[in-house]
């Protein structure tokens, strides 16, 4: 695993946006970067879960976070703008954002995937996540120091068979990584992507129905790597892939 130990209050006073919050990965991010000292912002599909998470970080007595209900198979550029535009009047900045959320859609021979399937994972996986990190760098650059983390996998950079769509989808999250990363490097803001690696989530289910869970990490396991990622331990690393389950160095 990522061998970083975080310090008790390395995100203090940092405003954090996760997607996909509702569970999972998200989820287990947005707790774990309330118990480090962070204000989250908790976006999901939803509110039922959102809530559950919400209530979760209060009874623990960490920040108490925000929640905001966005699908974003449906959300549009300017939901993503008026989001931020209340985000800057709430809190001023951000100081991060962990873009999770994203769809599988179905695991087929590359000549049989179906329009909508494809167009489904792409405006989930890619559109969302450029329209949504497009809006947020003005509320990024408002902070002394911020990240930006975008989520790819073990086939983001090397395709599999049968994988199309979402490996697709993850090549071209983190090219687009790259180019954030680039355009920015002399600024406060640092774009990286972050491979959570084989985990125990609901997508990982549905994909190997089989496998024995006991045998993968479990989301809490990977945190190392995310809370690494929003503290300032960080600010020297833009444009790098970082595996959540691979020892630094």
């Amino acid at each position: 695993m990522f061998d970083y130990q975080p310090s008790a209050q390395c995100l203090t006073n940092k405003t954090l946006l996760v997607t996909g919050a509702g569970d999972g990965i998200g989820k287990q991010a947005a707790i774990h970067y309330a118990k480090y000292g962070a204000t989250v912002i908790l976006l999901g599909r939803t509110v039922a879960k959102l809530e559950q998470v919400y209530d979760e970080i209060i009874a623990s007595g960490y920040p108490e976070p925000a929640i905001v209900p966005l699908d974003m198979k449906g959300a549009t550029p300017q939901n993503y703008q008026d989001m931020t535009n209340t985000i800057l009047d709430q809190f001023g900045k951000l100081d991060g954002a962990l873009l999770n959320a994203s769809m599988l859609g179905e695991l087929t021979p590359f000549a049989n995937i179906a329009k909508q399937i494809w167009d489904d994972v792409m405006q989930v996986n890619l559109n969302a996540q450029f329209y949504l990190a497009q809006a947020l760098i003005p509320a990024l650059a408002k902070a002394d120091s911020a990240s930006l983390v975008f989520t790819t996998s073990g086939v983001g950079n090397k395709g599999r068979a049968y994988w199309g769509p979402y490996s697709i989808s993850k090549f071209a999250t983190e090219g687009m990584m790259q180019v954030i990363a680039d355009e920015y490097e002399d600024s406060a803001i640092r774009t990286n992507a972050i491979n959570p690696g084989a985990t125990d989530t609901k997508m990982r289910q549905t994909a190997f129905p089989a496998e024995d869970k006991r045998k993968i990490a479990s989301a809490e396991d990977i945190m190392p790597a995310y809370i690494y990622l929003m503290s300032d331990d960080s600010k020297e690393i833009n444009g790098q892939r970082i595996n959540a389950q691979q020892a630094q160095g």
